[in-house]
């Protein structure tokens, strides 16, 4: 019990929801090497949120590339985000995968279910953040994007129907402190510190993410039966 209470309180972190945007995109470059680069940003219209994109039913309003070219800006200098976010502070952090990192991307039930897990088997663990759509998503090595489905087969499950995927090249997550329209703000559930500089292999992690997205959807089956 004492596991799953640990990992709750660590993604809160109040620190996150209240630093400014521009202070979290230089620190990603300088203190993880970490890419970055802006996305949208959310605008006040008529009393309401909305996504500057201006789509009225945008999937990810404030927390979405705001360019086609955007891998072709993201930078990995601090000097360079400092510029960018000068320039429009509002604008969202989003981190490309497939560089220096690639996700495993779960549902939040699972996602705490596997983190208390992992923690008490002393497994390797990098980063993780949640998302206010309720998705935890694990950093791993790039690469994992890849093989994900191929891991996921071999231990007897499809990761389509258990609700695991990978984000690799060509993707990218919002990095807290990053809000989504009317829902709220991208966390940590575990921040990036020295301690979690060199990232684990998808293969290190895969089972016990698996197991819990496994389970947690064999019980959704049962709920709906």
């Amino acid at each position: 019990m004492e596991e799953p209470i640990k990992v709750m309180e660590a993604a809160q972190i109040p620190k996150q929801r209240g630093e400014q945007l521009l202070d979290a995109a230089v620190r990603y470059t300088e203190e993880r090497h970490w890419d970055v680069f802006p996305g949208t940003w959310l605008e006040a219209v008529g009393g309401a949120e909305r996504c500057s994109c201006g789509e009225a039913g945008c999937a990810s309003p404030g927390a979405h590339p705001a360019r086609p070219d955007w891998a072709g800006r993201s930078t990995g200098s601090g000097a360079v985000a400092r510029r960018m976010w000068s320039e429009n502070p509002t604008a969202s952090v989003l981190l490309p995968t497939g560089r220096t990192f690639d996700a495993i991307d779960v549902p939040e039930s699972a996602g705490f279910l596997a983190l208390a897990r992992m923690e008490r088997m002393n497994l390797p663990l990098g980063p993780v953040t949640c998302t206010p759509g309720r998705r935890m998503l694990f950093f791993v090595l790039p690469g994992a994007a890849a093989k994900v489905d191929d891991l996921v087969r071999k231990l007897g499950w499809s990761a389509a129907a258990i609700d695991l995927s990978g984000r690799g090249d060509g993707d990218y997550v919002a990095a807290p402190p990053t809000r989504v329209g009317g829902r709220g703000a991208v966390q940590w559930a575990r921040r990036p510190t020295p301690a979690n500089r060199w990232l684990p292999d998808a293969t290190e992690v895969i089972s016990p993410l698996a197991y819990a997205c496994g389970r947690e959807a064999a019980a959704a089956r049962a709920r709906l039966s």
